[in-house]
């Protein structure tokens, strides 16, 4: 990380309040103590569904990787998302943080989540933006490039960085595939942070910081954001 973009960072983003923040509230806000929380896309670790321990009657996390360190309490299923292997109606909140641009078969995802639901049960998610600048400019990028780059912007694993397809990652595409398949859209929210992709650099950072103000304050850009925050419910 450059120097000045820590300093910017901590300056015009210090008080700010991350989206994962706001997704993990979001959830919390619709969850009760006898609900079945399952985690769509859950990770390795499972880091995010450990945090709502004791917020939920059983925490599942359903990923296509290999799992290591298990936080007891957790059932963690090796599944794809089209086929978690759940019964049907047997989860009252999904939630899904940085997955759905990953999603080969939105149709099929979206059918999967409303099956595994409850009457009334909701499907939350956190994906990004396809109108941000840095996804537009990742879809230019070939995915084998994609873990190299991620790793040296961002400090993540190669391994943990996985092929984007932005299916479902603007406000039309989720609308189209939540009513093909039996979702109500609750709300559909914009959501920004500091740019990240540029903590190697202090101009650039410095560059970007100044485009995600001009979007805070002009509300006809908001959905240039960089995150969107979907709440479905199933009818």
């Amino acid at each position: 990380m450059s120097t000045w973009a820590e300093r910017l960072k901590e300056k015009y983003f210090g008080d700010a309040v991350h989206p994962y923040e706001v997704f993990e509230q979001t959830v919390l806000a619709n969850l009760g103590p006898q609900d079945t929380l399952l985690d769509a896309g859950c990770g390795r670790e499972a880091p995010v569904l450990a945090r709502f321990r004791g917020r939920a009657q059983e925490l599942i996390g359903v990923d296509v990787v290999d799992f290591r360190s298990v936080t007891p309490g957790l059932t963690l299923l090796k599944r794809d998302l089209t086929d978690t292997g759940l019964p049907d109606c047997s989860v009252n909140i999904i939630m899904a943080r940085s997955v759905m641009e990953h999603i080969v078969d939105p149709f099929a995802t979206y059918r999967e989540m409303n099956r595994v639901l409850a009457p009334g049960g909701h499907f939350i998610f956190l994906t990004a933006n396809m109108w941000d600048y840095a996804t537009l400019l990742a879809k230019l990028i070939p995915n084998r490039w994609h873990p190299w780059i991620v790793a040296r912007a961002e400090g993540r694993k190669e391994e943990d960085v996985f092929p984007i397809q932005y299916k479902t990652n603007t406000r039309r595409t989720v609308s189209r595939f939540a009513g093909q398949t039996g979702f109500d859209l609750v709300s559909f929210s914009y959501l920004g942070q500091y740019p990240s992709y540029f903590l190697f650099s202090g101009p650039l950072f410095l560059l970007a910081t100044a485009y995600e103000k001009l979007t805070d304050k002009v509300r006809r850009l908001r959905f240039l954001k960089g995150w969107i925050l979907v709440v479905l419910r199933k009818k």
